[in-house]
């Protein structure tokens, strides 16, 4: 028998406590009308960028305009394949096709590229691309992309680090949460390539995920540091959450998420079980109407939601029960808070404004530490409630 990849325990799903009429299941209209109202605000926010970007986070419910330089860009370019996906019009593909020589000409130039978030840039952007319509810019672009985010394994930590210069001490050896969906990056470069290089450096960086940024009561820290050189594992920090010992809601997002799309790629059965512990976790501890605070020690009170953790969760759970087999009671109850959770997204956190440059989806949170993107729009948030959407009306073939 396979061990476990960690000791976390299953808790319980206590799924009374989940909001009762997430209990019905999916409502086709409903999502169909989230749908509609979504790609209106698509249409308008294309009008008003043009090839610009919207910048990470809202400014008074408005994307302020930026260039090809941010981490979060190609959430945007996402949203315009998923709305290509759902219409099949030529203007999301004609979009998305100038993105994609941005893209190109980002990663060439190395235009602030030295971080992990190459996954959520080029998957979204240029992998979604050529999968698409076979530009043959995008796999060059995606694989260029790849080939950067190789250079920041670190073989002796068995880890891909996350920020700053490879040199830098403060940075060396740190590991986030997010990168778990970085990492099909990877694993689409080798399987495009045949280069087992691209896989062995995921392979390794998840399972250390797995050990060490997992605790045992299935929460998550954000970021976890190891010496670079030995690889003995130091300590947990948190960088966008209440505190260390606290588990922010959105990291725990990007785990239920990430572990089962690397499943896909990997085929290890544990990420599976460990995604279960995940969900389970975040489900036992959200406030009334299930949608996260920004931090999971936060089940009530003044403190404010994150819209785009929940979106994030959201889609997290789809793919975990798709994963699970039928008989697995789990997996109808994933797949009921999953469909409930973005119908509370849409009925009342969804921006009904038509403000163009204004996001999809309302409350989310940024950098609350920082106070940055508090209560705002998220573009990540808003890419993926509308992948949630979409996975909630097709079987859809991820980007990731």
């Amino acid at each position: 028998m396979t061990p476990p990849l960690n000791a976390a325990a299953l808790e319980p799903l206590n799924t009374g406590a989940l909001p009762a009429h997430w209990n019905r299941g999916i409502d086709k209209a409903a999502i169909d009308r989230a749908i509609a109202r979504a790609l209106e605000a698509v249409d308008r926010n294309l009008a008003h960028f043009g090839d610009a970007f919207p910048m990470p986070s809202s400014q008074g419910g408005v994307y302020p305009a930026m260039d090809n330089t941010e981490w979060t860009n190609g959430f945007w370019t996402g949203m315009l394949w998923l709305a290509y996906e759902l219409t099949g019009a030529a203007r999301y593909r004609d979009a998305g096709l100038r993105h994609v020589a941005s893209f190109h000409a980002r990663q060439r130039d190395r235009i602030n590229v030295n971080h992990h978030d190459l996954g959520f840039l080029y998957s979204l952007s240029c992998v979604s691309g050529y999968q698409l319509t076979g530009e043959p810019l995008a796999a060059e672009a995606a694989l260029g992309a790849a080939r950067m985010l190789l250079e920041r394994y670190l073989p002796g930590a068995g880890i891909i680090q996350a920020w700053g210069e490879l040199s830098d001490p403060a940075q060396r050896g740190r590991m986030i949460i997010d990168c778990n969906l970085n990492l099909p990056l990877l694993y689409w470069a080798s399987d495009f390539t045949g280069d087992p290089a691209f896989r062995t450096a995921a392979d390794r960086h998840i399972e250390a995920a797995a050990r060490h940024i997992v605790r045992p009561d299935g929460s998550t820290f954000h970021t976890f540091f190891f010496d670079p050189a030995s690889g003995a594992p130091l300590h947990g920090k948190t960088h966008q959450g209440y505190a260390d010992d606290s588990c922010w809601a959105r990291g725990q997002a990007w785990g239920i998420s990430g572990f089962p799309l690397v499943y896909r790629h990997n085929g290890d059965g544990r990420l599976v079980d460990l995604g279960k512990v995940l969900a389970n976790y975040y489900l036992n501890r959200l406030p009334a109407d299930g949608i996260c605070y920004w931090d999971l020690v936060f089940t009530s009170g003044p403190e404010p939601r994150d819209s785009s953790g929940a979106a994030i969760a959201a889609c997290g759970l789809l793919e975990l029960a798709r994963n699970l087999p039928l008989a697995d009671p789990l997996r109808p109850a994933y797949e009921r808070a999953a469909a409930g959770m973005v119908l509370t997204l849409a009925g009342d956190y969804a921006d009904t404004s038509g403000t163009p440059g204004a996001g999809l989806l309302k409350h989310g949170v940024y950098h609350k530490p920082n106070g940055v993107g508090v209560d705002e729009a998220c573009i990540w948030g808003d890419y993926f409630y509308l992948e949630a959407l979409v996975r909630l009306t097709r079987t859809w073939r991820p980007y990731w």
